[in-house]
């Protein structure tokens, strides 16, 4: 998968390319990362990409030009390399507390394209003529602000490099993870078996898979109830959870 980031700060991206999971993923081929800086489109001699804002207001605004031709190049690049360019296969796409939210149904339709190009805005934000010719959707990682989007661009892309086929390594690793069946994860324990004069819970030494199964979901029920009543309100449990849940006297109520 192809991701093009456009930013004037492409060296932070070291941090996705080079380390982890998705580190191993970039160097295995599994993905792509290039940064292309935006002050590398510029005519003037401070190679600018910013000015004030119309009508006043503090901070100053992304020019529309110098990213218009960081957004040409990153798609002229996908191209070659054969990535589809269109808004279907590889949208342009900007981090913007004004997106809609990422969540984990979002991050797998994202999963299915040719590749990205992430816009990258600084300061009060950008042109607003550049985003409305330019960019196809935008994305929020939450109701915040930051002093830019590099930090939600790695967070798009680390949750969306490890949901592509081999990266993990062991796929189940994604499928069981928070959010991806809509509740909480499940409480975790390695070795020792008693840390801290705590012992880790008898059935997850019991070698019965199904018996695991069933105290694991309930686990997860529990924990989502209490710490997420909204994602357990959305969750509708099959007939074996129901079952679960019954025997282990979690009230279904919601």
């Amino acid at each position: 998968m192809y991701f093009a980031v456009i930013s004037i700060f492409p060296e932070m991206f070291a941090a996705i390319s080079h380390y982890g999971i998705t580190g191993r993923a970039a160097q295995q081929g599994q993905v792509v990362i290039e940064g292309f800086n935006p002050r590398d489109y510029t005519t003037d001699n401070y190679r600018r990409v910013d000015e004030r804002p119309y009508g006043g207001g503090p901070g100053m605004v992304m020019m529309a030009e110098p990213l218009a031709q960081a957004i040409a190049a990153a798609k002229a690049s996908a191209s070659a390399r054969g990535c589809r360019t269109d808004a279907k296969y590889c949208p342009v796409v900007y981090l913007s507390p004004q997106g809609e939210k990422l969540g984990e149904a979002k991050v797998l339709q994202m999963a299915e394209f040719d590749g990205m190009i992430l816009l990258c805005g600084r300061y009060e934000g950008i042109d607003e003529r550049l985003l409305a010719q330019h960019v196809d959707f935008e994305i929020s990682i939450g109701d915040y602000v930051l002093t830019g989007g590099e930090l939600p661009a790695m967070v798009l892309m680390d949750s969306v490099i490890r949901r592509l086929p081999g990266v993990m390594g062991d796929d189940q690793s994604a499928v069981q993870d928070s959010f991806v069946d809509g509740l909480l994860d499940c409480p975790h324990y390695t070795k020792p078996t008693v840390y801290a004069d705590v012992a880790i819970p008898e059935v997850l030494l019991s070698g019965h898979h199904a018996k695991i199964a069933e105290w694991r979901f309930v686990q997860q029920a529990q924990r989502t109830i209490v710490r997420r009543p909204d994602l357990w309100q959305a969750f509708t449990p099959s007939k074996q959870q129901l079952k679960w849940l019954q025997k282990a006297g979690v009230a279904l109520e919601k």
